[in-house]
């Protein structure tokens, strides 16, 4: 099952296992059983203390293999076979479950350990979901250290019964003890916040009472990250607050025009960008939303404060804003009522759970066409539906679209709305722009990608200027209208959202902001000055 540079890779980590692991496999007459049980075997021959059991009562889900810890009674399952972005939770859950440390801070570890009552997770995803891993692992840590909780990890394309029975359209999709727990992507400490009453405060008091920073960056994009770096290289105090590390270059796969790296993907430069800021003395929050901005003039201590959504503030003499943008929505009828019921926006996560069926894709840009692509060697069909009367994506994406038997492209088609049965997408209704006809289009699947909206709706009210299209408007240094606050990447007015562009941009905010501290008094040095 296992190449064997892979087997060599995977017994050098197997050598950190200190307590016995049993893989207990249940099978059935599958293809995929007979590939896990093949993966099960591999593993054990790589290292004494991991023992294959096959226990057809272990599970009603077959196939399924379970990791577990004998002594602690812990498990920690994975329906389906692991491979893909998946392989990296299946190492680290034989690590963990064989006593190899995890990277938790020692309160995060004791809260899940005394998390009461039975916990079951299911977690159904697919093996090319860029976002699934980190659910994935999150819930694979709690189960190895609380034996109370149970987690299995479902692929949709393995068990697609399980996924039509329970109309999942979208991963990762978890479930709580067969309940609806969450649909997306979930930290391990929003996780937490859920099934853990009190855990929010708590965290908002920890936060509140930081020392303040000199440089505080609101977002973790290629923006904010180039910012923290550049502004921690002075030896000033940084801070990082986000809701992730990497922001929407984690949902990109594939990257091609980023100067020197002649291909890489998204998820795999978020985690270089992550490693390169920790390489210096950055305070890094993640999972956490600013809300608010108040600026210098109107406090009392002469700090900037940024509000986060659990309440707590932080405080900085200067701020630089990388919040980025979102995928934008389509504004239609249905959409809302069917998202993650067929209307998607990630082609690579939930591409899968369209196999063999017919979708459409919103939007003839590179975005666009490039999902068109992927999803034209998954599905039955793609619609690529276009507003304008040409594509805006390069003609390369263009040529080889147009080489795929299975894709249609429609130009001056205007999406009016979105049809379905109550439960999932049946359809969707679109007019003709050159003539005026109304169409109806029968499919499955809808995945929009039309551009972005800029993550700027918290600065509402606080005297930095927006343009209309809700950017920030930033001068030639990365200034806004507010002194000591700065901003960069695509949550503003510089032209042309590249990763690219947005480093250089966030590199100069953060030289700028030291600039301004500089030729700027301390909070205390202003308030001696006024007594």
């Amino acid at each position: 099952m296992l190449d064997q540079n892979m087997k060599t890779q995977l017994k050098t980590y197997l050598d950190n296992l200190k307590t016995d692991v049993h893989l207990v496999l249940s099978l059935d007459d599958s293809d995929t059983a007979q590939k896990l049980n093949a993966l099960a075997k591999d593993i054990a021959s790589l290292n004494d203390k991991v023992t294959v059991i096959e226990n057809q009562n272990a599970s009603s889900r077959k196939p399924v293999m379970q990791v577990v810890n004998p002594a602690k009674k812990t498990a920690l399952g994975f329906a389906g076979l692991p491979m893909g972005h998946e392989f990296t939770s299946l190492v680290l859950a034989l690590l963990h479950s064989g006593g190899h440390p995890m990277k938790l801070e020692p309160e995060v570890i004791e809260q899940i350990a005394g998390l009461e009552g039975e916990m079951n997770f299911e977690v159904f995803i697919s093996l090319s979901c860029q976002n699934c891993p980190d659910v994935v692992q999150a819930l694979n840590m709690m189960a190895a250290i609380n034996p109370n909780i149970k987690t299995t990890m479902i692929d949709g394309a393995a068990f697609q019964n399980e996924v039509s029975e329970r109309n999942i359209m979208a991963v990762p999709s978890v479930y709580l003890n067969g309940e609806v727990f969450t649909q997306g992507r979930i930290s391990l400490n929003e996780i937490l916040q859920k099934v853990d009453s009190g855990a929010s405060q708590k965290q908002a008091a920890a936060i509140s009472e930081k020392a303040p920073y000199e440089v505080l960056v609101v977002g973790g994009g290629p923006a904010g990250a180039s910012a923290a770096i550049y502004a921690a290289r002075k030896g000033i105090r940084t801070g990082v607050v986000a809701e992730r590390f990497g922001g929407q270059v984690m949902d990109t796969m594939s990257i091609e025009n980023f100067i020197s790296v002649k291909e890489t993907q998204g998820p795999k430069l978020a985690a270089a960008l992550e490693e390169h800021v920790k390489q210096y003395e950055v305070d890094i929050l993640t999972e956490q939303k600013a809300n608010g901005l108040v600026s210098a003039e109107q406090t009392q201590d002469g700090y900037i404060h940024v509000e986060l959504e659990n309440g707590a503030t932080l405080k900085s003499r200067s701020v630089i804003l990388s919040t980025g943008a979102r995928w934008r929505e389509m504004n239609v009828p249905g959409e809302q009522e069917y998202r993650n019921k067929g209307v998607a926006y990630c082609p690579h996560c939930d591409g899968p759970l369209f196999k063999g069926k017919k979708v459409a894709v919103i939007g003839g840009g590179n975005s666009g066409i490039e999902a068109a692509i992927d999803l034209a060697g998954i599905v039955e069909h793609v619609t690529v539906l276009e507003f304008a009367d040409t594509l805006r994506a390069d003609q390369v994406l263009i040529n080889k679209a147009n080489s795929m038997a299975n894709i249609d492209i429609i130009k001056e088609a205007q999406t009016t709305q979105v049809m379905g049965d109550g439960t999932r997408v049946t359809a969707l209704n679109y007019t003709d722009r050159a003539t005026g006809e109304e169409k109806h289009l029968e499919l499955a699947g809808i995945f929009v990608q039309i551009g972005l909206v800029p993550n700027s709706d918290f600065l509402k009210g606080s005297g930095v200027t927006l343009s209309p299209r809700g950017e920030i408007e930033v001068n030639a240094k990365g200034e806004t209208s507010v002194a000591g606050v700065f901003a960069a990447g695509d949550v503003t007015t510089v032209p042309y959202k590249q990763i690219i562009i947005a480093m250089g941009e966030g590199s100069k905010a953060g030289l700028s902001a030291f600039d301004h501290l500089i030729r700027t008094p301390a909070p205390s040095a202003k308030v001696a000055e006024l007594a």
